[in-house]
């Protein structure tokens, strides 16, 4: 019986091994289709129910909330707090119901929604800290560092300065166009002075801050170059593209630049035309994680490293430490803390600094930092930290950079 053939010409065994196969495909079928509906389910629901503003100080933070109670953080630095928060509040018509983890997407939705207002500090700065809650919201969502999301740690600890062995030094005031021998050995000092104290293996840099003229700049690089500083930041203005490259045929020491130029459209000139050899995007200025990654991976392609600048609180900090945490070509990581941003408590970070000047990687979920809005409010009542226009000027009343 068992060899007996049906109407189709198929035996007993035949027609159960057919039948096994065919249950066997219904069930994968059926566990790949739920399998696919719990991803899709876990990652597609979520939504943006609202978008709020926090003057903090000279600073802004952004809250965005989402329906499945997961709260993502921002900073916007380099503005007018109460200018930012009226913008970013205005977001709320793009992003309210948008799926917050479409990071790229909602980037740029905002980035290209105003053909007039695309670029600029006002649009980019407030835009990165989108940006940032952005990635807070997702690394919360999935349980993970932002680092994470960005491909993994290259490093276990992070280079900083200011640290116990690395320091950048200022300008000390504006300067002329061009120096008398005094005016240049007033500043190599400061260089030499602090080289002869902390000896060959102590990192110094230089801030030129724009404030010190290209035809001064010559004077001065010539001075100071047999004390090998790490970098010269900010040689010119940025977007002076001849004059950096100018700057570069006759300065033999590393210059840096990029703390003011925002997104990669800014930045590729400089590495087009090989007139820098170190970028320093900014987090909270040039358009956030996911700008700022892709910078890092334009510079790797002409081999240029990021040392990041970073004059955020611990909030933006800490977004800045996840990208350098991600990227191979990474110097040194610029942060402030001890509440010479913020004060303490603020915004409590999750990673550590030790003895040598070096940051762990942050812990926990999304940006690994907590927000206490009452500590907010209380940084508000301090006059001492309320937004002031600058007004620099040079002895003589006229305006200078700084």
């Amino acid at each position: 019986m068992d060899q007996e053939k049906n109407e189709s010409g198929l035996n007993r065994r035949e027609m159960l091994g057919i039948g096994a196969v065919a249950a066997g495909g219904v069930l994968l079928a059926s566990s790949s289709a739920s399998h696919a509906a719990q991803v899709a389910d876990s990652g597609s629901a979520i939504r943006i129910t609202s978008i709020r503003g926090f003057p903090v100080g000279t600073k802004a933070y952004v809250k965005i909330e989402t329906n499945q109670k997961i709260t993502g953080w921002g900073e916007v630095t380099g503005l007018v707090p109460s200018v930012a928060v009226a913008l970013l509040e205005s977001f709320r018509e793009l992003l309210v119901d948008e799926n917050p983890t479409r990071i790229e997407h909602l980037w740029q939705k905002i980035f290209r929604s105003h053909r007039d207002m695309r670029g600029g500090p006002f649009m980019t700065h407030c835009l990165s800290a989108v940006d940032m809650a952005l990635w807070d919201i997702t690394g919360k969502k999935w349980g993970v560092p932002v680092y994470r999301l960005l491909g993994g740690p290259c490093r276990d600890r992070i280079r900083m300065y200011p640290s116990p062995r690395a320091t950048k030094l200022g300008t000390g005031g504006p300067h002329p166009f061009s120096g008398n021998p005094d005016d240049i050995q007033r500043l190599a000092n400061m260089i030499k002075n602090r080289r002869d104290k902390e000896g060959p293996g102590y990192t110094i840099m230089f801030d030129a801050h724009c404030a010190i003229p290209p035809a001064m700049l010559l004077q001065f690089a010539a001075a100071i170059q047999p004390y090998d500083i790490l970098f010269l930041e900010e040689v010119a203005v940025p977007g002076n593209i001849e004059v950096f490259k100018r700057l570069k045929e006759h300065i033999r020491i590393p210059m840096a630049t990029g703390e003011r130029d925002r997104t990669i459209w800014e930045m590729i000139g400089y590495l087009q035309n090989g007139c820098i050899d170190i970028l320093q995007p900014d987090v909270g200025h040039t358009g956030g994680i996911s700008q700022m990654r892709k910078i890092a991976t334009l510079a790797e392609a002409y081999h240029v490293p990021l040392a990041p600048h970073n004059t955020c609180s611990e909030l933006g900090l800490s977004a800045s430490i996840h990208i350098s945490a991600s990227i191979p070509f990474f110097l040194i990581q610029e942060g402030y803390l001890d509440g010479h941003i913020m004060p303490a408590g603020v915004a409590r970070k999750s990673f550590t600094v030790d003895k040598n000047g070096d940051a762990s990687l942050p812990q926990g979920p999304g940006l690994g930092v907590e927000i206490d809005e009452k500590a907010m409010a209380k940084v508000n009542e301090d006059k001492r930290r309320r937004f002031r226009w600058p007004t620099p000027t040079y002895s003589d009343g006229s305006v200078r950079d700084y």
